[in-house]
Order: structure tokens, then sequence, then C-alpha cells
């Protein structure tokens, strides 16, 4: 791996953030008893001024962290911003988790309290810039109050005051008092980022130690005196419900406790897991199966591609596409993307303890307070009896902005006496996942010599946020599915977006990783490449000559071939594939290199990505996901497909459901570029570029236009004469 950096002249974009008011923080207010805690802060010598930032008298700042910690590196990320504008040390920032408040804690791009599409960083950059500003300045003019000198002779430095002219010096901590009683300032200005001295730098990540040591307490390593285990079954067939149980066998099992039927699932409680398991594997259930019992694979395609038929409802319209795509020849093609499963190294667990007046859930979740309110539906209790313990997520991927799973173990706990966690096999957690939708694009342009002069593009799939956040479907129009389509960066003149909504027979679905763009992306940049050879022109010119407007766009695909070594000669079988995006704004160009034996098996040479995520407030977070990104996105490419017979997810553990091995790995090169404008999200962009890229390196390689992920070895083997 390289990291470099390369200058770039782009102005600084305004985010979305919240206004300044009382206390160390902005706009926001204190939740229901802080005030009460406040004062008894205060009186412990804490200065807690709002609901976010309390600070003692030793100078330790506690960050109370709106976003949840999943790998992606947001706490340190979100500690360093505001010990950026502090000017504290980063190691004496500690974090702890946001209760559930909507009021309090909604992530301002999201408009909910949540985790996901990349909004950490690009969400509270502005605002927590501004309340580490805002604080060290109220400490400044405490500390020249008490010196009895101008505030401007004062300067500060690794959490504290000091007084330039005659040397003295007070701590953040001992200035807590005097501080408090100020009026905050208004329009404190923001550091000039020349004098950053911790965004921008490669820093240790501030949870590293505990997780190599094992100290780290994922949802899963919940442990309690008299807690017991369980794990359960679901139907199969999705929509099924329990119909008849034979449980001898299971209650003779050392250990097991307790059944627990529910209308749509059986739970095993026992001493230990070990316990559970061997209970629910000795049950004999029979299911109703209900009306999903013969759905397959063969009929979701058919239904989703004849509903791509018909035109859909239009999202974006530049020109007259239709009058021009019918004056001439039209070039058309088709991608389609297959549901994939979420697979997250941590499976599926809830740890619950439900009494008839109080319910607390021990669970690693990226939309908390979505949970306390389906744990208290659960329940049968208000929302105020309910506690949410937040715990660090050993991987999300959007999984756990679904909250399926703690409605099932608030149900079983109603039934159990005293705590119990419950953990999801490996094969129920792939086989009841909240799958990424299938896709199905249609895709027609019209030619001008080498320019691009029509554009239509109809994406045909289910609508995740009209089940998941219904205000935002308006107009019949899922912005998440038309991502990446929408805002497509190339010139072309005459220009049309359209979706088409298709739900699929019983199967659920939901967010993963990069979800509309990572379906978009990949049918765009196929069919830019097809686009390319069909006027015969280089696929990087191609695009280029189309980014005018898109000078971000321009610089990465410059960056990107001139590292990867585009146009230089390969080998027979080996090619270079291509694929640019401007997503969660973030401006990424990949380049993958790849190799086709004759029996189609691929094997991945080099990847090289350009990256404009303007400021990258942890460059080497940054490179990480980048990375971690990538692996994910080409695993799906070379193998994610989850299919359904009789009603039945045919998957269900990494024997059938394969990721990328550490043997086939790539090197990976990222070129970070050195940007002005504010943080664009990350984490999940990074999973989005690799399928096109390797699918275009398979065309060049051998010829063969893929239109379908994952890529099916039999199209590219080398047919025998």
């Amino acid at each position: 791996m390289t990291l470099t950096a390369e200058l770039s002249n782009i102005s600084r974009r305004r985010l979305l953030g919240a206004a300044l008011t009382t206390g160390f923080v902005f706009a926001f207010r204190l939740p229901v008893g802080a005030a009460e805690t406040a004062q008894k802060d205060a009186a412990d010598g804490t200065f807690a001024p709002n609901a976010f930032i309390r600070i003692d008298g030793t100078g330790k700042v506690t960050l109370v962290m709106p976003q949840v910690e999943m790998g992606q590196g947001i706490y340190t990320g979100v500690a360093t911003i505001l010990a950026e504008e502090l000017d504290t040390d980063l190691t004496n920032v500690v974090l702890e988790h946001a209760p559930p408040d909507e009021n309090l804690y909604t992530n301002p791009l999201l408009g909910i309290q949540a985790t996901g599409g990349s909004t950490s960083v690009r969400a509270f950059w502005t605002p927590l810039r501004k309340a580490g500003a805002t604080a060290r300045a109220m400490f400044v003019k405490a500390a020249a109050n008490q010196w009895q000198v101008a505030p401007e002779t004062c300067g500060v430095s690794e959490g504290k005051v000091f007084h330039k002219e005659s040397g003295r010096s007070l701590r953040y901590g001992e200035l807590v008092d005097p501080a408090s009683k100020l009026s905050q300032p208004s329009d404190v200005p923001l550091k000039d980022p020349k004098d950053f001295v911790l965004i921008g730098r490669p820093l240790k990540r501030l949870d590293t130690p505990n997780k190599v040591n094992g100290k780290v307490i994922y949802g899963i390593d919940t442990m309690m005196p008299g807690l017991k285990f369980a794990t359960l079954a679901q139907c199969p067939v999705f929509g099924g419900k329990v119909a008849n149980i034979e449980d001898q066998a299971a209650t003779k099992i050392p250990g097991v406790r307790q059944i627990v039927a529910l209308d749509d699932l059986v739970a095993v409680i026992g001493d230990h897991m070990w316990a559970a398991k061997c209970g629910l594997e000795a049950l004999k259930i029979a299911w109703d199966e209900g009306k999903n019992a013969n759905v397959s694979s063969k009929d979701i395609w058919e239904h989703l591609r004849a509903a791509s038929a018909s035109s859909g409802v239009v999202a974006k319209s530049v020109g007259d596409v239709g009058k021009v795509l019918n004056f001439g020849e039209s070039y058309d093609a088709f991608y389609e993307m297959p549901f994939l499963a979420h697979a997250t190294m941590e499976p599926l667990n809830c740890t619950v303890q439900v009494t008839p007046n109080s319910c607390d859930v021990w669970v690693g979740t990226q939309i908390i307070a979505r949970a306390r309110s389906v744990a208290a539906k659960a329940a049968g209790l208000s929302e105020d009896k309910v506690t949410i313990h937040q715990h660090l997520l050993g991987g999300g991927f959007g999984r756990r902005l679904e909250v399926d799973m703690i409605d099932a173990a608030v149900r079983i706990g109603r039934k159990v006496d005293g705590p119990v966690k419950i953990v999801w096999t490996r094969e129920e957690d792939i086989r009841h996942d909240i799958y990424r939708p299938v896709y199905r694009d249609n895709v027609s342009a019209r030619l001008s010599g080498d320019k691009v002069i029509a554009f239509r593009y109809r994406v045909a799939g289910s609508s995740v946020l009209a089940r998941w956040l219904p205000p935002s479907f308006t107009k019949g129009i899922d912005i998440d599915a038309v991502d990446s389509a929408v805002d497509t960066p190339y010139d072309i003149p005459n220009f049309q977006v359209e979706y088409v909504r298709v739900e699929p027979p019983a199967v659920p679905t939901g967010f993963w990783r990069g979800v509309g763009p990572n379906n978009n992306v990949f049918a765009i940049e196929s069919f830019m490449d097809e686009l390319a050879r069909k006027v015969n022109k280089d696929p990087i010119a191609f695009r280029r000559d189309m980014l005018g407007k898109a000078p971000r766009l321009q610089h990465v695909l410059d960056l990107v071939a001139e590292r990867s070594n585009w146009g230089q000669p390969l080998p027979p079988r080996v090619g270079r594939g291509v694929s640019v995006q401007p997503t969660f704004n973030t401006s990424i160009a990949t380049v993958v290199e790849a190799e086709v034996d004759t029996s189609g098996d691929v094997y991945i040479r080099q990847v090289t990505l350009a990256v404009d995520c303007g400021v990258a407030v942890n460059p080497d977070t940054v490179v990480a996901q980048v990375e971690g990104g990538m692996i994910f996105g080409l695993t799906a490419a070379l193998y994610g497909e989850i299919t359904l017979d009789k009603g039945r997810v045919q998957q269900s553990n990494f024997h059938d459901y394969r990721m990328l091995r550490i043997d086939q790995m790539p090197k990976i090169n990222v070129h970070l570029v050195k940007s002005g404008q504010a943080p664009g999200g990350i984490g999940e962009a990074a999973a989005v570029g690799g399928p096109p890229a390797l699918r275009n390196a398979i065309y060049a390689a051998t010829g063969v236009a893929l239109r379908r992920l994952p890529i099916d070895r039999r199209l590219i083997a080398e047919k025998k004469s």
C-alpha cells in the first residue's frame, strides 16, 4: 500500500449543522434529568453545560457520542475533530455512548438518531469544530479575566491557556468554574486548516489497544449474574408460523431449562450456549409455511424483469431523451444485481431482562432510539421504562439499522425469569437477514461520434426507504435507489433517470453497505465501458471527456491512470478496468487489474484507487476503510448471491456464502488527494467502485461483457473448439 498526497484547490462546502447556544456545545437542549445531573457534576467539580461535553477538574473531556463505533474508526475521528478545536490532547478525550434521544442526538444529515450512510464525520464536522472553538474561547476569556489581561495576549496548547508575555498558564480543569459563569461568545473563528495539529495526521486509533487485549465488550460478550443463554429457529419460509413442536428429546439434554414457543419462532433457553444449541437441534418443529412456500429465485427474477420493462417514475430529466433516442440508432443493455446478506463477523445477538415494570436491552445497534421504541412495544411498556445499553458493533453494514432482532429478543425475554442472551447461529443469521435488494437496470444511449448525446437509465427494485423511513419515500421515488444515477457526473445533454418500485415476494430488503450506489455505479460504469469499446476509444479517455463539470473526478481519474500504469502492455487474458464515482460527497477512481484463466477463474492482481474525500481527518483510517470496503465489494462481485427455492434461502454459512480469502487478496494502492473541501463519506463509498472496475477488467481481458453479478465463470472460460 502507498499513501500519497496531492494538492487540490477546491473550495470548502457548507455542511448541515446547528447554531451555537449556551454552554460549550451548540443548539442542543439538555436531556430530561440532565439539568439535575449538571448541578451534581458542578458540585463535584465537573462542568457539564449540555448533553454532549463534560470537563472535570483534571481537564479530562468526556464526549457523549451520538454515533456508534462499528469498526469504521469514528470514535477516534470525532474525538479528533473536537480535540483539534479545543486544543487538547486526543488522549485526554474519552467517549460515552449517547442515550436514545431523537431531539438531542439526531444525525443532522439523516434527520433521525442513526449511524449510517457514511455521514458521521460529514454530519458532525462543523458542529463539533464550533463546539471546541467556543469552549476554547471561553477558557481563554476566563484565564484572561483572572490575569487581568486582554484575551488576545493569551494562547492555548495541549489543554492549557498561557499568557504569552508573562509565561503564566492555567489548565482547562482549573478554569472550569470561571468559564461556566461566562456568556457564550458568538461567531468564534475556527482554526485555519494550516494550523491543524491533529486533523490530517495518521493518529493511532483510541479503541485499538482494548480490541487487541480483549477488553472491548461487544453485545455478544454481555455477561451478568444469573444470565441464561438462548438460540432460536424461525420458520425457514419467510412469513411462516409455528404449527407444532415435539420437545421431549430437547428437554432431556443437560443444561436445557426452557422452551419458548411464539407464533413465528421457537427458542431454547439453557445454562450455556451449547446446551441451547443442542436443545434446538433436538426439537422437532412442524411449520405452517404459508403463502410463500413455493417462491423461488426464478419467480422473483421473472417478476422483476417483467416490471422493469415498463416506464418508471422520472427521478431526473434533462433535455429530451425520448426524442433523441428515437431519432437514430441507440445502444441498449441491462444489468442485474442479486440479493446479498450482510454476514457480519459478530452474529446477531441481543441480551434482555424483562420485568413487569422494566426492560433492559444490551445490544450493539446503529439506531438506538428506534431500538428503544420497538423494545417498549414488544415488552408492553412505555419507553421511559426501557433502558438500552449500547455496545460496540462487530460489523454493521446496515444490518444493525434494523430492529427485528431486538423485537424477537424482548418477546422471548418476557417468557424468561431473569436475564437471557439470545444469539442467532450463523445459519439462522444468513437465512433470516434483511437482504440487499435485487435490481435490474435498463440502459439506453445514443452516440454522436464518440460523444454520448442521450442517456436513459431505468432502475427497478425494492424500495428500502418506503419501509424503513416512509416520509422519505415521496412521489414514487426512493432517493437511495437512484443515488449516484440522478447525480451522475457525466455531462450528457439529454439525460433521464426512472425508478420502478418492485417489491420481491416474501423476501425482506434493507440497507447494505452502499445500497443504491453499488447498484447504479456498477450498471452505469459497465455501460460506459461498452460504449467506449463501441466507438473504439480508451475507457479512461472516453470518461474524461464527459467530466468537464466534475474537476474532482477528472483529477482522481488522471491520478489513478498514472499510478496504475494504465495503457501499459499486459499478458493475454489479463486486463485493467476502471470505474469512477461521486458517491457520498467523495470522488473515487478505481482501477482493477485482473487475470482470467482458461477455466474462468478470476485472479485479482492489483487494485489502485485515487480518493478525494475532502479533508481526511485521519488519513490512516481513510486508507483502512478504502481497503476494507474494496474487499467487501470485490467479495460480493466474485461470490455474493442469496437464492431461494421453495421459499427457503439456500445459503447458510461461509462454505456457500463465500468471503474473499487472505491468499486471494490483491495489493491495494490507495492515493489520497489533499483537498480543502469538508469531509465526504468513505465507509460505504469504498465498497462501490470495486465490482464495476473488476467487471471492466474482465471485459478487457476476455471481451465478454458481463451483465450481472456475481461473476459467472462459465461465461468467461475459454471456449474449447
